[in-house]
């Protein structure tokens, strides 16, 4: 997958449609938001032993959670809280955590050059759809010797949700997102040294189709993709689909794997 502009045929979702999504999904986010904060806690876990920043972002926000995780592990430190969701921030607000929170576009940070030691983003990333300028202003706002720690999402992604909806009709019905390999790339070419960078698979189970679904419109990652199809949904189409990922079921339920990027990047001194 190459670096295509928000609106470019088969490209990431308008950035405005995930704004509003997610600002849609923030009073239920949280109720159904397990492989996010395991996945953040993984982030988390991977940050240098002993390193302590004066000052800290958290890139893509969400509702707060690592926020206010954050404040917790680093509570001698100035906390920035940024999102593009204005319905995440005004949930976030109120519980703290942050000096500030701030409105805001992961690609044209509304900051100033070398003023934080931590950039730390998890799972917001994969829904910018030029991630090089990710990369720039994450190196950007950075000071020397400071750290960009992101999780995000890669192809494989919800592999058996979307040969699923293979075997119904040729449309797009689930998000896409870039490949491991160009997310190595990016980072090679981002003047950042990378100090870890890693997939892994994190496999969550459901009872039923009904289940997955309902959980990713709660947590506003439902289809967004450009190419999707508008309307209701047949009855006849979403037999077909129960049906056809009923060939996945595995002793726990349905599996749904998604494949998370980790990565930690330093600026060199």
């Amino acid at each position: 997958m190459t670096e295509l502009s928000s609106a470019a045929p088969g490209g990431l979702p308008d950035k405005r449609q995930v704004a509003a999504s997610f600002s849609r999904a923030a009073a239920s986010y949280d109720s159904v938001a397990e492989l996010q904060r395991d996945v953040g806690n993984q982030l988390m876990q991977r940050l240098p032993e002993g390193f302590v920043p004066s000052r800290w972002l958290d890139l893509g926000c969400g509702t707060g959670h690592f926020t206010r995780a954050l404040a917790e592990r680093f509570d001698a430190g100035q906390g920035l809280a940024l999102d593009i969701a204005e319905g995440m921030l005004d949930h976030a607000r109120p519980l703290g955590g942050a000096d500030y929170f701030v409105a805001g576009d992961a690609e044209r940070l509304p900051l100033r050059n070398s003023t934080c030691d931590l950039v730390f983003s998890s799972l917001a990333v994969q829904w910018c759809a030029d991630f090089g300028s990710v990369l720039a202003e994450a190196s950007r706002v950075l000071k020397p010797g400071g750290i960009f720690a992101f999780a995000s999402l890669c192809t494989g992604t919800l592999y058996e949700l979307r040969d699923s909806w293979r075997q119904v009709d040729g449309l797009v019905h689930v998000n896409r997102f870039r490949e491991f390999e160009r997310y190595g790339q990016l980072c090679a070419a981002s003047g950042l040294r990378t100090v870890s960078l890693e997939n892994r698979p994190h496999v969550l189970h459901y009872p039923d189709v009904r289940s997955l679904t309902h959980e990713l419109k709660a947590l506003g990652a439902h289809n967004l993709n450009p190419g999707r199809p508008g309307g209701l949904t047949g009855r006849a189409r979403i037999l077909g689909l129960v049906e056809a990922y009923e060939r996945f079921r595995q002793a726990q339920g349905l599996p749904a794997t998604y494949q998370v990027v980790y990565a930690v990047l330093e600026k060199p001194l």
